[in-house]
């Protein structure tokens, strides 16, 4: 099966850079989302609107996750539930995850969530930056030409 960009689309601030990118590696997009969004036409982009149940999105994106995908998220447990399925993850500035740090990432995500249900911490993510973007589109570039080789060989 073909390589596919898998897109937690409801909040993702890189959808067009995805768009754009894979364009140019010829790599199907498929962007699933619980509201409304618009794709571009004339692209292989597909969009899937799955019901707005919690973690709707998260269930559909990680059935489908494979070795030959690139999934782009800031869902660490969706991240975890994908790099389990054997595809590579991103967030949108960038960082991708991994099995060796995959653990680390949900135990500070479990502590940051406590530490707000508290009341100890009350902000969010820090915003996205140029430098953020950039090391976005490189290394999705990276991760991109990756898949396709090793699609290429397996074929």
């Amino acid at each position: 099966m073909p390589p596919l960009i898998l897109v937690d689309g409801d909040a993702c601030p890189v959808k067009d850079d995805v768009y754009r990118l894979a364009a140019r590696h010829g790599i199907k997009v498929i962007v699933v989302s619980g509201g409304r969004l618009h794709v571009p036409r004339g692209l292989d982009i597909e969009h899937v609107r799955v019901k707005s149940a919690l973690d709707a999105a998260d269930d559909w994106i990680a059935g489908e996750a494979g070795p030959c995908d690139i999934v782009v998220t800031a869902d660490i447990p969706l991240a975890a539930r994908c790099l389990a399925r054997g595809a590579r993850v991103l967030d949108p500035k960038g960082r991708p995850f991994t099995d060796n740090d995959i653990g680390a990432a949900l135990a500070l995500r479990e502590l940051r969530e406590e530490l707000r249900q508290s009341g100890a911490v009350t902000g969010g993510p820090s915003p996205m930056t140029p430098k953020d973007r950039s090391r976005f589109l490189s290394k999705l570039d990276e991760v991109a030409s990756a898949v396709r080789r090793a699609h290429a060989q397996g074929q």
